[in-house]
């Protein structure tokens, strides 16, 4: 077992700096845990995740080494560790369909060309591949999974469009002995497990759900990217179909980004509203509002499902991991209780489940 596990990153936002910064800041803490399922995890330690390659296309991190493009703009989630020159220079990807309408109101695509990113995995020894290009980026997401077909690289993917839990994904990434997990990464108490494991709780105490929404908001750059409503579609359904999957029977319910209010930053507001009967069909409702600073949130989910993919990896265990989507993803290969799927993550870490 190789006890480094080399990393690429595509999307060089929010998301990548939390988890950046955060594998940083437990190396240096190694008595904390918190926000992991544990320190070492499977013979693996947070600081043994190793950034080797990175993508982007705005010109405010093209060509930048990667410890100064997390902090770049329009990057905004606070700093929690210092990094040191990670000798890792940010690539030019290639666009597609990972630049919105309004995100390209506050970005600049840089006039550098675009490398080649098989290649450039393929020379850096990358072992997984992490997406976190904006909501709505079909194609480039698309794009990424078939560099790491071509370049034999494992695939994680934290946005939801849907790898991992696609039938042709699955397949091609089982054809070529390669693991993937995903899709849409679910935080480690953010709105969807929280929503969903309270639909579950009022299901299981007997209570009859009537009906429930979900509303968001948000002051980062993955906020503003979805006011394009059409990159939306799969955000919704992703979310949605982890709260259905919670109940036996179908629930009217709205689930999704609601606004932009720019002052949050990268702080995230979630509502959540739940309205049901009880015994002697006796009205019960539940309003919940969560805050939380939104990029660290998924941080350590991250970091358990990379060590959790390079075990599947190095045990040979090749296409969806499916109990690694179903703890650390909203829209996994096979859905069930947060609970649940903690317990088949634990089995799967200590060997003890096959995938």
């Amino acid at each position: 077992m190789s006890k480094k596990i080399r990393v690429a990153v595509a999307g060089v936002g929010n998301c990548a700096s939390a988890l950046i910064q955060g594998t940083k800041y437990y190396d240096k803490n190694r008595n904390d845990s918190i926000g992991l399922t544990a320190y070492n995890l499977g013979g693996f330690e947070p600081g043994d995740i190793d950034f080797v390659a990175a993508f982007d296309v705005a010109d405010s991190k093209v060509d930048r080494d990667l410890s100064e493009a997390v902090f770049a703009p329009p990057n905004n989630t606070p700093k929690i560790s210092d990094i040191d020159n990670l000798d890792v220079q940010v690539k030019r990807a290639e666009v597609l369909d990972g630049v919105g309408r309004h995100l390209g109101e506050k970005i600049n695509v840089s006039n550098k060309p675009p490398v080649n990113v098989a290649d450039v995995l393929k020379d850096t020894r990358t072992d997984i591949l992490l997406n976190y290009l904006p909501v709505g980026s079909r194609l480039a997401t698309k794009y990424y999974a078939e560099k790491c077909l071509e370049a034999q690289v494992g695939f994680i993917n934290a946005i939801p469009v849907f790898i991992a839990s696609a039938p042709k994904w699955q397949q091609a990434f089982q054809s070529r002995n390669l693991a993937c997990a995903g899709d849409d990464v679910m935080s480690q108490l953010g709105a969807t497990v929280v929503h969903k494991t309270l639909v579950k709780l009022f299901v299981d105490r007997g209570i009859k759900v009537d009906e429930t929404y979900q509303l968001n908001i948000g002051g980062d750059m993955d906020f503003y990217n979805m006011l394009d409503e059409e990159r939306l579609e799969d955000k919704r359904i992703s979310k949605t179909s982890a709260v259905e999957a919670m109940s036996p029977y179908q629930v009217p319910m709205r689930i999704g980004p609601s606004d932009y209010v720019s002052f949050l930053r990268n702080d995230k507001v979630c509502y959540v509203y739940i309205k049901g009967r009880s015994f002697g069909n006796i009205p019960i409702e539940l309003d919940l509002k969560l805050r939380v600073v939104d990029a660290y949130n998924s941080a350590g989910v991250m970091i358990d499902a990379i060590r959790g993919l390079k075990l599947a990896m190095d045990r040979g265990v090749a296409g969806p991991i499916e109990s690694i989507s179903a703890y650390c993803f909203k829209h996994p290969p096979v859905q069930m209780a947060y609970s649940k799927a903690k317990d088949n993550f634990i089995e799967f870490v200590n060997g003890t489940r096959e995938r």
